[in-house]
């Protein structure tokens, strides 16, 4: 077995220092661990590990997004600190749509990752996930550490909706049928924002519940030209293979290179900005909210 140095040693004792000396300052109340020093320290593991169920319970909020919404979700979650911030600008410019949205956001120059502004059309979208970040932080560190496990709970979720009658093409989405469902926009410049309550289509119907209308895929954002630059019109989700495609570039942010990785889209990044570390944060394993509601 290896043995930490002197110095590895040192780093981590450092870092539950400072997160004493953070309590003695807050008082009582939780306060996040410093895990950023921790990955940095070798031989000492951070990454969590997920359940199938407890991925289920994750991804059921947004495991019926159209496929390209949930690759930019499934993206921007792992970018938890850049949400909040994206929420209240995007709520800011909601009058703004198309290409003056995308003008507004090039000028502006915020110094947010593309994985998140590519959800700026989206407000509806922003807003569930800044309203509980706990859940977003989740999500992207599952992401991080087995991309195929989260997408296989998306697959898993979506033969139940599907099994039980829920699921299935109209006006907006095209539905395909195994062995991966995919959901696809009928319209590819017009992206879809479902609602639905996860507690109702992931089970059997329910005395009184209309099955050919619990999901409603009635509201949506038109994505032109204007938003290619961050990813729209060329992404995509290979389940088979477990890609996450995105400006026509496989996806590869994970657990091990989340301090060093690039994203593959065409809009400028702040060389400046710092690198999100995606520390671990609390788990809450019975997790469920519905969409949208």
């Amino acid at each position: 077995m290896n043995r930490l140095s002197f110095p590895t040693i040192a780093v981590a004792a450092g870092a539950l220092l400072l997160t004493a000396q953070a309590y003695a300052q807050q008082g009582p109340g939780p306060v996040p661990a410093p895990m950023s020093s921790f990955a940095l320290v070798p031989g000492v593991p951070t990454a969590p590990t997920y359940a199938a169920a407890e991925l289920d319970r994750l991804l059921q909020p947004i495991a019926l997004y159209p496929d390209p919404l949930l690759a930019q979700v499934l993206a921007a979650s792992t970018y938890p600190s850049d949400i909040s911030f994206a929420a209240r600008w995007s709520d800011e410019h909601r009058g703004l749509t198309g290409s003056r949205l995308s003008a507004a956001m090039t000028a502006d120059e915020e110094r947010m990752e593309p994985a998140v502004q590519a959800l700026m059309p989206f407000p509806s979208v922003l807003d569930m996930m800044a309203r509980d970040i706990a859940w977003t932080h989740e999500l992207g560190n599952a992401v991080l550490v087995d991309r195929g496990a989260v997408m296989d709970a998306v697959q898993r979720l979506r033969f139940e909706a599907s099994q039980y009658g829920y699921l299935h093409s109209d006006a907006s989405v095209m539905v395909t049928s195994g062995p991966y469902i995919e959901i696809l926009p009928a319209d590819a410049a017009f992206i879809p924002v479902p609602y639905y309550d996860p507690f109702i289509v992931f089970g059997p119907p329910r005395p009184g519940v209309i099955v050919s209308s619990a999901i409603s895929f009635g509201h949506g954002v038109r994505i032109g030209n204007a938003f290619a630059p961050w990813g729209w019109g060329s992404t995509s989700l290979l389940w088979p293979r477990h890609v996450v495609v995105i400006n026509r570039t496989p996806w590869g942010r994970t657990w091990d290179n989340r301090l060093t990785y690039v994203h593959p889209y065409a809009v400028r990044r702040d060389a400046e900005r710092r690198a999100e570390s995606h520390d671990q944060s609390q788990r809450r394993s019975t997790h469920v909210h519905a969409s949208h509601r």
